[in-house]
Protein backbone atom coordinates (compact mmCIF):
# COMPACT_ATOMS: atom_id res chain seq x y z
CA UNK A 1 0.00 0.00 0.00
CA UNK A 2 1.44 3.38 -1.01
CA UNK A 3 1.59 5.98 1.75
CA UNK A 4 0.55 9.48 0.72
CA UNK A 5 3.07 12.14 1.74
CA UNK A 6 1.74 14.88 4.01
CA UNK A 7 1.34 18.21 2.24
CA UNK A 8 0.89 21.86 3.19
CA UNK A 9 0.44 25.27 1.58
CA UNK A 10 3.26 27.42 0.26
CA UNK A 11 1.37 30.44 -0.97
CA UNK A 12 -1.14 29.09 -3.49
CA UNK A 13 0.89 25.93 -4.11
CA UNK A 14 0.49 22.61 -2.37
CA UNK A 15 3.91 21.23 -1.47
CA UNK A 16 5.28 18.29 0.55
CA UNK A 17 5.37 19.29 4.22
CA UNK A 18 9.08 18.54 4.44
CA UNK A 19 9.89 21.01 1.67
CA UNK A 20 8.11 24.06 3.03
CA UNK A 21 10.81 25.17 5.46
CA UNK A 22 13.50 25.38 2.78
CA UNK A 23 11.13 27.34 0.53
CA UNK A 24 10.33 29.78 3.34
CA UNK A 25 14.04 30.11 4.15
CA UNK A 26 14.74 31.08 0.55
CA UNK A 27 12.10 33.82 0.71
CA UNK A 28 13.69 35.41 3.76
CA UNK A 29 17.25 35.02 2.49
CA UNK A 30 16.15 37.16 -0.46
CA UNK A 31 14.47 39.92 1.54
CA UNK A 32 16.46 40.05 4.82
CA UNK A 33 18.27 43.33 4.19
CA UNK A 34 15.09 45.15 3.18
CA UNK A 35 12.55 43.28 5.31
CA UNK A 36 11.61 46.10 7.69
CA UNK A 37 11.53 48.65 4.88
CA UNK A 38 9.06 46.47 3.02
CA UNK A 39 6.97 46.08 6.16
CA UNK A 40 6.75 49.87 6.28
CA UNK A 41 5.66 50.01 2.65
CA UNK A 42 3.22 47.10 2.97
CA UNK A 43 1.52 48.47 6.10
CA UNK A 44 2.04 52.20 5.75
CA UNK A 45 4.16 51.99 8.90
CA UNK A 46 1.26 50.65 10.98
CA UNK A 47 3.17 47.45 11.83
CA UNK A 48 5.27 49.62 14.16
CA UNK A 49 2.17 50.61 16.13
CA UNK A 50 1.01 47.00 16.31
CA UNK A 51 4.39 45.94 17.69
CA UNK A 52 4.27 48.80 20.19
CA UNK A 53 0.89 47.50 21.34
CA UNK A 54 2.24 43.97 21.70
CA UNK A 55 5.10 45.15 23.90
CA UNK A 56 2.71 47.33 25.90
CA UNK A 57 0.55 44.25 26.47
CA UNK A 58 3.63 42.31 27.56
CA UNK A 59 4.52 45.10 30.00
CA UNK A 60 8.03 43.84 30.79
CA UNK A 61 9.11 44.79 34.33
CA UNK A 62 11.76 47.43 34.90
CA UNK A 63 13.27 45.70 37.89
CA UNK A 64 12.82 42.81 40.27
CA UNK A 65 14.48 40.16 42.37
CA UNK A 66 15.30 37.91 39.40
CA UNK A 67 15.96 38.24 35.69
CA UNK A 68 13.05 38.61 33.29
CA UNK A 69 13.77 36.53 30.21
CA UNK A 70 12.04 36.74 26.83
CA UNK A 71 12.32 34.53 23.76
CA UNK A 72 11.47 36.57 20.66
CA UNK A 73 10.95 33.91 18.01
CA UNK A 74 11.24 34.66 14.28
CA UNK A 75 12.52 38.05 15.40
CA UNK A 76 15.69 38.14 13.33
CA UNK A 77 15.86 41.85 12.52
CA UNK A 78 15.40 42.72 16.19
CA UNK A 79 12.70 45.37 16.05
CA UNK A 80 10.54 43.65 18.70
CA UNK A 81 13.53 42.84 20.92
CA UNK A 82 14.65 46.46 20.88
CA UNK A 83 11.17 47.57 21.97
CA UNK A 84 11.15 45.07 24.85
CA UNK A 85 14.57 46.19 26.06
CA UNK A 86 13.62 49.86 25.89
CA UNK A 87 10.27 49.27 27.63
CA UNK A 88 12.05 47.44 30.46
CA UNK A 89 14.78 50.09 30.71
CA UNK A 90 17.30 47.35 30.06
CA UNK A 91 16.09 45.00 32.78
CA UNK A 92 14.79 42.30 30.43
CA UNK A 93 17.12 39.75 28.85
CA UNK A 94 15.97 38.94 25.30
CA UNK A 95 16.98 35.99 23.17
CA UNK A 96 16.19 36.66 19.51
CA UNK A 97 15.77 33.38 17.67
CA UNK A 98 15.21 32.79 13.98
CA UNK A 99 15.74 29.92 11.57
CA UNK A 100 17.20 32.31 9.01
CA UNK A 101 20.84 33.31 9.52
CA UNK A 102 20.57 36.31 7.18
CA UNK A 103 17.75 37.82 9.22
CA UNK A 104 19.73 37.28 12.44
CA UNK A 105 22.77 38.95 10.91
CA UNK A 106 20.70 42.06 10.21
CA UNK A 107 19.48 42.15 13.82
CA UNK A 108 22.90 41.51 15.36
CA UNK A 109 24.39 44.38 13.37
CA UNK A 110 21.59 46.73 14.40
CA UNK A 111 21.88 45.74 18.05
CA UNK A 112 25.34 47.32 18.21
CA UNK A 113 23.66 50.75 18.22
CA UNK A 114 20.87 49.93 20.72
CA UNK A 115 20.70 51.40 24.21
CA UNK A 116 21.07 47.97 25.82
CA UNK A 117 23.13 45.81 23.44
CA UNK A 118 24.49 43.62 26.24
CA UNK A 119 20.99 42.37 27.10
CA UNK A 120 20.27 40.58 23.83
CA UNK A 121 21.63 37.50 22.13
CA UNK A 122 20.87 35.98 18.73
CA UNK A 123 20.35 32.24 18.29
CA UNK A 124 19.66 30.39 15.06
CA UNK A 125 16.91 27.84 15.76
CA UNK A 126 13.83 26.14 14.37
CA UNK A 127 10.58 27.10 16.12
CA UNK A 128 9.45 23.48 15.90
CA UNK A 129 12.50 22.15 17.76
CA UNK A 130 13.99 24.75 20.09
CA UNK A 131 17.45 24.21 21.63
CA UNK A 132 16.38 25.63 25.00
CA UNK A 133 15.68 23.79 28.25
CA UNK A 134 12.20 23.39 29.67
CA UNK A 135 10.90 26.39 31.64
CA UNK A 136 13.65 28.76 30.43
CA UNK A 137 11.69 31.95 29.69
CA UNK A 138 9.17 34.28 31.30
CA UNK A 139 7.67 35.27 27.94
CA UNK A 140 7.59 34.12 24.33
CA UNK A 141 6.81 36.64 21.60
CA UNK A 142 6.50 36.16 17.86
CA UNK A 143 5.46 38.86 15.37
CA UNK A 144 4.43 37.95 11.83
CA UNK A 145 6.36 34.70 11.96
CA UNK A 146 4.05 31.92 13.08
CA UNK A 147 2.29 31.65 9.72
CA UNK A 148 5.59 30.73 8.06
CA UNK A 149 6.15 27.71 10.32
CA UNK A 150 5.26 24.44 8.55
CA UNK A 151 3.91 22.78 11.72
CA UNK A 152 2.29 25.55 13.73
CA UNK A 153 1.03 23.10 16.36
CA UNK A 154 4.59 21.94 17.06
CA UNK A 155 5.83 25.52 17.37
CA UNK A 156 3.08 26.32 19.88
CA UNK A 157 3.90 23.18 21.88
CA UNK A 158 7.57 24.18 21.94
CA UNK A 159 6.59 27.67 23.10
CA UNK A 160 4.64 26.09 25.97
CA UNK A 161 7.56 23.81 26.86
CA UNK A 162 10.21 26.55 27.13
CA UNK A 163 8.00 28.91 29.15
CA UNK A 164 8.12 28.95 32.93
CA UNK A 165 4.90 28.35 34.83
CA UNK A 166 3.14 31.69 34.81
CA UNK A 167 4.87 32.57 31.53
CA UNK A 168 3.13 34.46 28.76
CA UNK A 169 2.70 33.85 25.04
CA UNK A 170 2.03 36.76 22.68
CA UNK A 171 1.56 36.21 18.95
CA UNK A 172 1.10 39.14 16.55
CA UNK A 173 -0.07 37.99 13.13
CA UNK A 174 -1.98 39.17 10.11
CA UNK A 175 -5.63 38.21 10.19
CA UNK A 176 -8.82 38.35 8.09
CA UNK A 177 -10.14 41.87 7.42
CA UNK A 178 -13.75 42.02 8.60
CA UNK A 179 -14.80 45.57 7.68
CA UNK A 180 -16.91 46.10 4.54
CA UNK A 181 -15.11 48.08 1.81
CA UNK A 182 -11.80 47.85 3.71
CA UNK A 183 -11.64 44.14 2.91
CA UNK A 184 -11.93 44.82 -0.84
CA UNK A 185 -9.41 47.67 -0.73
CA UNK A 186 -7.00 45.49 1.26
CA UNK A 187 -7.27 42.63 -1.24
CA UNK A 188 -6.64 44.94 -4.19
CA UNK A 189 -3.65 46.50 -2.43
CA UNK A 190 -2.25 43.07 -1.52
CA UNK A 191 -2.64 41.56 -4.97
CA UNK A 192 -1.72 44.46 -7.22
CA UNK A 193 0.61 46.75 -5.28
CA UNK A 194 2.64 44.72 -2.78
CA UNK A 195 4.40 42.39 -5.27
CA UNK A 196 5.42 45.28 -7.58
CA UNK A 197 6.67 47.26 -4.56
CA UNK A 198 8.66 44.22 -3.51
CA UNK A 199 10.25 44.03 -6.94
CA UNK A 200 11.06 47.73 -6.86
CA UNK A 201 12.73 47.57 -3.44
CA UNK A 202 14.34 44.12 -3.46
CA UNK A 203 14.46 43.28 -7.16
CA UNK A 204 12.14 40.28 -6.76
CA UNK A 205 8.34 40.23 -6.56
CA UNK A 206 7.95 36.51 -5.80
CA UNK A 207 8.79 36.61 -2.05
CA UNK A 208 6.08 39.22 -1.56
CA UNK A 209 3.59 37.24 -3.58
CA UNK A 210 4.24 34.38 -1.16
CA UNK A 211 3.85 36.66 1.89
CA UNK A 212 0.46 37.88 0.65
CA UNK A 213 -0.71 34.34 -0.05
CA UNK A 214 0.55 33.06 3.31
CA UNK A 215 -1.65 35.60 5.09
CA UNK A 216 -4.73 34.26 3.31
CA UNK A 217 -3.87 30.68 4.25
CA UNK A 218 -3.43 31.44 7.95
CA UNK A 219 -6.26 30.25 10.27
CA UNK A 220 -8.94 32.73 11.28
CA UNK A 221 -8.57 34.14 14.83
CA UNK A 222 -10.95 31.74 16.56
CA UNK A 223 -9.38 28.72 14.87
CA UNK A 224 -5.91 29.89 15.84
CA UNK A 225 -7.07 30.47 19.43
CA UNK A 226 -8.21 26.85 19.48
CA UNK A 227 -4.72 25.79 18.38
CA UNK A 228 -3.16 27.82 21.19
CA UNK A 229 -5.47 26.15 23.71
CA UNK A 230 -4.62 22.71 22.30
CA UNK A 231 -0.94 23.43 23.02
CA UNK A 232 -1.80 23.79 26.72
CA UNK A 233 -2.22 27.55 27.12
CA UNK A 234 -4.92 29.03 29.34
CA UNK A 235 -6.79 32.36 29.33
CA UNK A 236 -6.37 32.55 25.57
CA UNK A 237 -7.44 35.83 23.97
CA UNK A 238 -7.23 37.62 20.66
CA UNK A 239 -7.56 41.33 19.97
CA UNK A 240 -8.35 42.65 16.48
CA UNK A 241 -6.25 45.54 15.22
CA UNK A 242 -6.99 48.03 12.43
CA UNK A 243 -10.17 46.40 11.17
CA UNK A 244 -8.70 42.95 11.86
CA UNK A 245 -5.87 43.40 9.38
CA UNK A 246 -3.82 42.01 12.24
CA UNK A 247 -4.63 40.32 15.54
CA UNK A 248 -2.77 40.03 18.83
CA UNK A 249 -3.18 36.57 20.36
CA UNK A 250 -2.25 35.78 23.93
CA UNK A 251 -2.16 32.94 26.42
CA UNK A 252 -0.61 31.88 29.71
CA UNK A 253 1.19 28.75 30.89
CA UNK A 254 -0.56 28.12 34.22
Amino acid sequence: MTQTAETTHFGTRTVPLGEKQSLVNDVFHKVASRYDLMNDLMSGGIHRLWKDQMVARLAPPRGGARDYTVLDMAGGTGDVAMRILDASHGFAKVTVSDINADMLAVGAERAKSWRYPANVDFVEANAEDLPFEDASFDAYTIAFGIRNVPRIDKALSEAHRVLKRGGRLLVLEFSKVDMPVLDKVYDLFSDHLIPPMGKMVTGDAEPYRYLVESIRNFPEPQAFSTMIEAAGFKRVTHTAMSGNIAALHGGWKL
